[in-house]
């Protein structure tokens, strides 16, 4: 018997990130299920020996799984594996990479981030050449890595199209593409394409593959579709602090995401509750929809008096001190009812003002 208690009310749900939400129950199942007897550690258990088939599955014969324990991790050893200490990663200035993460990737990866200001968060062949040069002059980091988010930071997704148009370029100039899938499983179930159209079948060589967005404990994983691409991984992983000893639970949750539907089902119904806030909150006097909502996020402005009010009921985060835009996020767990009771706090703090 145990003095374990809950410590917050489940019924609450806020708009500031899909992190934010706790995990499906079928990932909590799963974990349950991996639990009792022993496995070997440090990723030689059942669990991640069968989850190299569910990962090739989605991304086809030739993919490699290497599980880590968040995102940041997962994107900082990614790299790390893709370049050389004289290489460079070319990277829209609103990445995760560059805003998000504590400046890991320069820190612990010493990686050298070249910067492109993007409209809409997304690369194309033209921004990646403004960082993209100088092969060859011993004064330049050497461009190696271009860095795309799919989907982006500011909700944008790559059609399959925009993607090839990238990594093809990319490889032309020799040098190989990340993807950033935080919420890969977001931008496919808007898209309706399987994972590997939005990857492996675009020419992307390494990817950061999402687990906690989509429901999991904690987890997310390196997929490398290009075995020439990344080198020293199964060091890299470890001298990183990213190998987990009981690697058979974040390998079962991920089975348990990715064997059937769940990641589907959890990304469709974001996906869905985002449409249903935008639509709900345009006709609140004051409140302007900023972006085009596409996949689980929607971005938009307020009065600030009336974004400190609703802040003070629901959590989310102002995006852009000087515009004064918030972002507000939904998640696998969001409900209609959700969605109607936020919009509802919006309208009434807005009226109040």
């Amino acid at each position: 018997m145990t003095d374990a208690r809950r410590r917050h009310d489940p019924r609450v749900r806020w708009f500031a990130s899909d992190n934010y939400a706790g995990a499906h129950p079928e990932i909590i199942e799963a974990v349950a299920l991996a639990n009792g007897g022993h496995q070997v550690a440090y990723g030689e258990d059942v669990y991640t020996e069968a989850l190299g088939d569910v990962f090739r599955r989605h991304f086809g014969p030739d993919a490699e799984v290497w599980p880590v324990f968040n995102g940041t991790g997962a994107n900082v050893v990614a790299l790390r594996a893709m370049t050389a200490p004289w290489e460079a990663v070319v990277c829209a200035y609103s990445s995760h990479l560059n805003t998000d993460e504590g400046g890991a990737p320069e820190q612990s990866g010493g990686l050298k981030l070249r910067m492109v200001h993007t409209p809409d968060g997304k690369l194309t062949p033209d921004l990646v050449d403004q960082e993209a040069w100088g092969f060859g002059d011993e004064h330049r980091a050497q461009p190696k890595v271009v860095s795309i988010s799919q989907s982006t930071e500011l909700g944008s997704l790559y059609t399959p199209e925009q993607i090839a148009a990238v990594t093809a370029h990319a490889h032309e100039l020799g040098m190989v593409v990340h993807l950033d899938g935080s919420r890969l499983a977001n931008a496919a179930a808007a898209l309706d394409l399987p994972l590997r159209a939005l990857t492996t079948d675009v020419g992307v060589d390494v990817l950061s593959f999402g687990g906690t967005k989509s429901g999991l404990m904690f987890g997310e994983a390196i997929v490398v579709l290009n075995r020439d691409a990344a080198r020293g991984l199964i060091y890299l992983r470890k001298s990183s602090m990213q190998l987990a000893s009981k690697m058979r639970f974040v390998s079962a949750q991920f089975e348990a995401l990715l064997a059937g539907d769940l990641w589907l089902r959890g990304a469709r119904q974001a996906n869905a509750m985002a449409a249903r806030l935008a639509e709900a909150v345009q006709g609140i006097p004051g409140v302007t929809l900023t972006r085009p909502v596409q996949a689980n996020a929607v971005f938009a402005t307020l009065p600030r008096d009336v974004t400190e009010r609703v802040r003070k009921r629901y959590r989310f985060y102002i995006w852009d001190e000087a515009t004064g835009e918030v972002r507000w996020m939904t998640s696998f767990d969001t409900t209609e009812a959700d969605v109607e009771a936020f919009a509802a706090a919006i309208a009434e703090e807005t009226a109040a003002s």
